[in-house]
C-alpha cells in the first residue's frame, strides 16, 4: 500500500522501488535505451530535404525503398491496382471504416459552437474549425497496416479537413497469393480510397513526413500529420513538431493486461502475444493480484509464441523476452496505481466489477473491459481510434481523435457600455504589471466612449 499512498500524495516514482508489488518478469530494455541512435539520422535526412526538395525524397525513396516510381497515385492507378480485391475483403474494409467514421462523427458531436453573455455588454463564443490540411502516414513493413489507412483518413476526414494526403512506403511481394507490381499495398490503397483521401503518395519513412511537412509533389502544406511508424518515422514528426502539429509522440506499441484470479491466463496469455508481435521493441505487461494467474500465464506465453508464423514469431520473441513483465500486486488499488505509472497505451481489464476499475484507473491510450473485447478489435475494427500514446504519453494526452484535427477557436465582441467596467479593470490590472500601452488601450475607449467622465485606471507607470 505505500505505493498507493505515495501516488495519492503527488508522488511519482518507478515501481521496481515499492516493495509491495513482486516482479515475476522484469524486462532487461526499455523503448529509451533503443532510440537514440534514430535522431541524428533523422536530422540529417531533415535538414538535406529542407535544402534539395523533391530531388532529395526521390533519392531516399531510391535508397531506402527501391522506389523511383510516379510519387502521386493517380486515380487510374487506383483503380487498375485495386480491381482485383475480392468482395469480401473490400466488404470488410468498408465496414471497418465506417465504423471508425461513426465513431468519429460522435466525437465530434460530443462538442459543440457556442456563444454566451460572460458579462453585461461582453459577448464570447468558440467556433469549431478543422484543419485545412492533415497529412496521414501509413506504414507498411513487417506488415501492410491497413488499419491504420481508415483510423487516420476516416477521422480527419469526420472532422472535415479540407484536403487529406495520405503516404504509404511501396510494397513488394504477394497479395492474395498473387504477385502484384512494386507500389502501395492494394488493400491499404483500398482502404485509403474508402476513407477519403484526396491526394496519395508513394512514399515512406522519414522521407514522407518531410514531404507532407513541407507540401513537396503537392504543393500544400501539412497542418497536421499522423499516424504509426517506426521510431525513425516518430522521431521525425517530433523534430518537425512546431512546424506542423502532430498526433501523439508515439513509439513501438505496448499492451498492458490487469487480471485477477477470475481471469482465463490463456486469453491473457493470448492478448499480450496479440501485441508483441508489432515488433522486437514492443512492451508486454501484466499486472496481477492472482500469483497463479501469473504462473499459468507466464508457461502459456511462450508456447504460444511458438506457435506463431515465423515473423510474428521472430517479432512476439525478441519483444517478450526483452521487455516483457509481469507484476504481482497485493491489491487491486496498487494494481491501479502502478498501471498509472506505466500509462500503458493499450490497458486491458480481465478482472471482476469492471466499473470499479473504470471509475478508477486515469492514465491509458484506450481501455478494454472485460474478457469479452481484446486489443485487436479496437486495432482493426469497432470505432475507436487505434493511433494512441505510447512512453507514458498517455498520463497528459490521449490518442487520435476527431478533436486533434480541429482547431477550438474563441471568439469575442462587447458594447461601449461593457467598457465602462473592462476599460477600467484592464487598466489597473496592466499597470500592476508595469505595461503602460496596454492600460492606455483601456483609457482611450473610456475617453472616447464616455467623455467627460472620470475613471479609476491605476497608478500610470513611470519607469
Amino acid at each position: 500500500m505505500a505505493f498507493h499512498a505515495a501516488r495519492a500524495a503527488g508522488i511519482r516514482f518507478q515501481p521496481e522501488s515499492v516493495v509491495a508489488i513482486t516482479y515475476l518478469k522484469k524486462a532487461s530494455k526499455t523503448p529509451e535505451t533503443e532510440a537514440g541512435g534514430a535522431q541524428q539520422v533523422v536530422a540529417d535526412m531533415l535538414a538535406d530535404i529542407a535544402s534539395r526538395g523533391e530531388q532529395a525524397v526521390r533519392d531516399y525513396a531510391l535508397k531506402l525503398d527501391r522506389w523511383d516510381g510516379p510519387v502521386i497515385v493517380t486515380p487510374g492507378e487506383i483503380e487498375r491496382r485495386t480491381r482485383g480485391i475480392p468482395v469480401h475483403t473490400r466488404r470488410d474494409i468498408e465496414f471497418a471504416t465506417e465504423q471508425v467514421r461513426r465513431f468519429a462523427l460522435m466525437q465530434r458531436d460530443s462538442i459543440r459552437e457556442f456563444s454566451a453573455e460572460v458579462s453585461p455588454g461582453l459577448i464570447a463564443g468558440q467556433r469549431l474549425v478543422p484543419c485545412n490540411v492533415a497529412g496521414c502516414y501509413v506504414p507498411t513493413g513487417r506488415y501492410a497496416h491497413i488499419a491504420s489507412a481508415y483510423m487516420s483518413i476516416a477521422t480527419a476526414k469526420a472532422a472535415g479537413v479540407g484536403t487529406i494526403i495520405a503516404c504509404s512506403t511501396p510494397y513488394r511481394g504477394k497479395v492474395d497469393g498473387h504477385e502484384v507490381e512494386p507500389g502501395i499495398h492494394p488493400h491499404v490503397l483500398y482502404a485509403m480510397q474508402v476513407a477519403g483521401a484526396d491526394m496519395i503518395m508513394t512514399l515512406g519513412g522519414v522521407q514522407a513526413i518531410a514531404a507532407m511537412a513541407y507540401g513537396l509533389f503537392t504543393g500544400q502544406k501539412a497542418d497536421i500529420i499522423v499516424g504509426p511508424g517506426n521510431k525513425f518515422v516518430a522521431e521525425a514528426k517530433r523534430m518537425l513538431f512546431g512546424k506542423v502539429g502532430i498526433d501523439v509522440f508515439a513509439g513501438p506499441s505496448e499492451v498492458c493486461v490487469i487480471a485477477d484470479a477470475a481471469a482465463d491466463p490463456a486469453i491473457v496469455a493470448s492478448d499480450l502475444v496479440g501485441q508483441a508481435e508489432h515488433g522486437h521493441e514492443s512492451p508486454a505487461w501484466l499486472i496481477t493480484t492472482s500469483r497463479e494467474a501469473a504462473i499459468a500465464a507466464m508457461a502459456t506465453v511462450p508456447r504460444l509464441i511458438e506457435q506463431l508464423p515465423p515473423t510474428a514469431r521472430d517479432a512476439a520473441g525478441a519483444a517478450w523476452r526483452d521487455y516483457g513483465e509481469v507484476v504481482l500486486c497485493d491489491t487491486r488499488e496498487e494494481a491501479v496505481a502502478v498501471s498509472d505509472n506505466y500509462a500503458p497505451e493499450h490497458l486491458e481489464v480481465q478482472c471482476a466489477d469492471l466499473e470499479w476499475w473504470l471509475a478508477r484507473l486515469t492514465c491509458y491510450g484506450s481501455l478494454f473491459l472485460g474478457e469479452e473485447t481484446t486489443v485487436a478489435y479496437g486495432d482493426k475494427v469497432s470505432g475507436p481510434n487505434h493511433i494512441l500514446p505510447t512512453k507514458g504519453a498517455a498520463r497528459y494526452s490521449g490518442g487520435l481523435s476527431v478533436h486533434k484535427f480541429m482547431k477550438t477557436l474563441t471568439w469575442q465582441r462587447a458594447t461601449r457600455e461593457a467598457s465602462r467596467q473592462l476599460g477600467q479593470v484592464t487598466a489597473r490590472i496592466s499597470r500592476l504589471e508595469g505595461m503602460e500601452a496596454h492600460a492606455r488601450t483601456g483609457d482611450d475607449r473610456l475617453a472616447k466612449y464616455f467623455p467627460g467622465e472620470r475613471f479609476d485606471g491605476g497608478q500610470p507607470v513611470e519607469a
